[in-house]
Order: structure tokens, then C-alpha cells, then sequence
């Protein structure tokens, strides 16, 4: 898989911006400011329907235009298939495939893959657990385009259940009746064990399939204390981990609920569930977070998204290899893991790169070179 042609329509700093591209390696070179991220942020958006650098739409639209438009010609098997997508703060964005709408954008997931590493990854090993939810979750997303349905019902169901909570929390504290609230509570009880048991499944099945290639990529890029590993911490307690099974699952979901009915109605809140887990990323018998140095920190946000690349690699579905994006990377990273994140990532079918300056790129990435400077694209002659 490979992205042959990229077009963007008042994306970020573009009026307008149309790129060529080929397989294999291509640098996209300015100074810091000129719109390069916003390159690889377009088509990180095609490939996620979401930015990595922020949480809502409405930066991603030229100040001044009331949408954008974003187009990406990608080649699998030698067959292109063109996908558009129309991002509309405020309304609902559209989509099409090859000229055709589609019912809902979500249809366009898995026509393009991509793996993306940024600066902002380094919140996966220092931030906050949702960070590391989204990760776990985008990635599902990336193996299997159905589970971007079972994210959204999950969201949704939480949303209607938190605001029940909090209905029945006031009635209680008013010494009003908080009985209907609770019935209807009931309801969105079952739909939140159904659907988060599904969820949660999936990522227990991931992180198992994801554990020992992390290890390997963490050895790979630096040569710092290990072993990598990763631990699934559920709300439900540390033998989650032992039964993936749904039905398994649901029941202990609906237990967990159960018991901690007193402190939802209590705070108001949802308290049990997979919104509430994290992924605990571990150096040796230490956890990352707190204990792994700044650029042991960076190897294992990398060894992250590699091993993210190798698990969709491997899976050999129709989706193809995915696209490598590496967004201001080398700058954070000394000679010695340059080198090797140059020796790993250039064998892929295509990867971009973003630089401040030429001399940032391993030389054994020397490739297509795209200028960027005022908002204007470039190729390098």
C-alpha cells in the first residue's frame, strides 16, 4: 500500500496543496512553522478520522473557510482507489469512495493505514491513561474497521449513563424519587456491559498479540534497561487478564456495577468499565512512567508505534502494509538511534518524514525530497 497523490482544500495554512508521491522514502524539508505536519496530519486523518495533534475539528479548517477538503489517492495491488472526506465543524462530516457517498465517514476506515510517530507520542508513556486508551483503540481500528462502530455505541452508552447517574444522584440528594431514573438506569446497564465486553475483549486480545513485538522493537532501537512489557490494568481487577471471553466479561462487568452501585449514585459517574483501564508499560519491574529516563522515554514510544506497524504488517489483511509516518522525529533522537530507527523503517513500502533541516534525515533515508516553505510545496530538483 502506498499513498500516490495528496490534495488538500483550506487544510490547516493550505488554500490549496497537491503532492505527488511514490513509494518507497520521501522527506518533506522546512523550517519549522511552513505546514509540513500538516501534510502527514492530513493523511493521518484519512487514515483515522482524527488529528494527533488536536481534539476537535475546527483547527483543521483555513481561518476564514467554513470546511476543508482532503483527498488521497491510495494504490493497493495495483488498484487506486481516491478517498475524500469533507471535514464541517459544527455539522456532520461527509465522505466518499472513488466519487460515491458513503452512509457514514467511518465507511472509509481501513481503505488507508498508516502508522504515525510524533513528538506528541510521548504522552503515551508520560501522560494520562487516556492517552494510552486511544492508543489501544485507534489501533484496533487499524485491524479491524468494524470495531470504529463498537468505540462510538461504547462512547455513546457511557454518555447516556453518566447523565442518568448524575440525574439520579440530584434526585437523591433532594430526597425527590430517583426510582424511574434508576429503572432506565438498568437499561443502559446492559447496554454498557454488552457493548464494553466487546471492547474490552479486544483490547485484551491486542495487548496479548502486541506485549512481545513492543519488547522486541524497545531492543531494537535503543540499548537501555529492558525488558519491555506491557500490563492491561482493568477496573474490574488483575484477572481480567485471564478471561477474554465476552460472556466471561459481561458478567463481570455487570458484577462490577453491581457492586459499586452506592459510589456511582454517590459521584455521579461511571466507574467501572474500559474508560476507566489503562496500560501500564513497564522497563524491567518498573513502570515507564515516572522511572524511565527522557530518551528511554522516546525508544519506548517508538518501540510502541514499530510494533504497531509489525502487528498490522503481519496481519496480512486486505488493508496492505501501512504508511510509515515519521513527524519531527529524528530531531529528539541522538546519532545511535537515528541510525536504527533509520536501519528498521526503511525497508517499509512507503515512509515519510518530517524535517526542520536536511542533516535531521539519516543518510540511509535519502529519498524524494519535498520543500515546504510559506505554505507552498515543492519537489526538490
Amino acid at each position: 500500500m502506498h499513498v500516490a497523490a495528496l490534495s488538500l482544500t483550506d487544510f490547516r495554512c493550505y488554500a490549496q496543496a497537491d503532492v505527488e508521491l511514490r513509494p518507497g522514502v520521501t522527506s518533506f524539508l522546512g523550517r519549522n512553522g511552513q505546514g509540513k505536519t500538516n501534510l502527514v496530519e492530513a493523511l493521518g486523518y484519512v487514515a483515522t478520522l482524527d488529528s494527533h495533534r488536536v481534539a476537535t475539528d475546527a483547527p483543521l479548517v483555513r481561518f476564514g473557510a467554513s470546511q476543508a477538503v482532503v483527498r488521497a489517492q491510495v494504490v493497493r495491488d495495483e488498484r487506486t482507489t481516491l478517498i475524500e472526506i469533507e471535514i464541517n465543524p459544527g455539522r456532520a462530516n461527509r465522505a466518499r469512495i472513488n466519487r460515491s457517498p458513503v452512509p457514514r465517514p467511518r465507511e472509509v476506515l481501513g481503505t488507508l493505514r498508516t502508522v504515525l510517530f510524533a513528538p506528541e507520542d510521548l504522552a503515551l508513556v508520560k501522560g494520562d491513561p487516556s492517552e494510552r486508551r486511544r492508543f489501544l483503540d485507534d489501533l484496533l481500528v487499524a485491524r479491524a474497521p468494524r470495531l470504529a462502530g463498537v468505540r462510538a455505541d461504547y462512547d455513546r452508552v457511557l454518555k447516556q449513563r453518566n447523565a442518568l447517574l448524575k440525574t439520579a444522584s440530584a434526585a437523591r440528594r433532594g430526597g425527590s424519587g430517583s426510582g424511574e431514573a434508576l429503572r432506565t438506569l438498568e437499561v443502559w446497564d446492559t447496554h454498557l456491559v454488552t457493548v464494553g465486553a466487546e471492547l474490552l475483549a479486544a483490547r485484551l486480545d491486542l495487548v496479548a498479540a502486541l506485549a512481545p513485538l513492543v519488547d522486541k522493537a524497545y531492543d531494537q532501537v535503543s540499548s537501555g534497561a529492558g525488558p519491555a512489557a506491557l500490563d492491561y490494568v482493568c477496573s474490574l481487577g488483575p484477572d481480567v487478564a485471564l478471561a477474554p471471553d465476552r460472556s466471561v466479561l459481561a458478567s463481570l462487568l455487570l458484577a462490577g456495577i453491581e457492586r459499586r452501585r452506592r459510589e456511582e449514585l454517590d459521584r455521579g459517574l461511571s466507574l467501572v468499565g474500559p474508560h476507566r483501564d489503562d496500560l501500564l508499560l513497564k522497563l524491567g519491574p518498573a513502570p515507564a512512567k515516572g522511572y524511565a529516563s527522557h530518551g528511554e522515554s522516546w525508544s519506548y514510544a517508538l518501540a510502541l508505534r514499530l510494533a504497531s506497524y509489525e502487528l498490522l504488517r503481519q496481519d496480512g489483511s486486505p488493508g496492505g502494509e501501512p504508511v510509515l509516518i515519521l513527524d519531527d522525529v529524528f530531531a529528539e533522537l541522538d546519532v545511535e538511534r537515528r541510525s536504527r530507527l533509520a536501519a528498521l523503517v526503511g525497508v517499509a513500502e512507503q515512509v515519510l518524514v518530517t524535517a526542520a533541516v536536511e542533516a535531521d534525515v539519516p543518510e540511509l533515508l535519502v529519498g524524494d525530497r519535498v520543500d515546504v516553505a510559506d505554505g507552498q510545496v515543492s519537489r526538490a530538483r
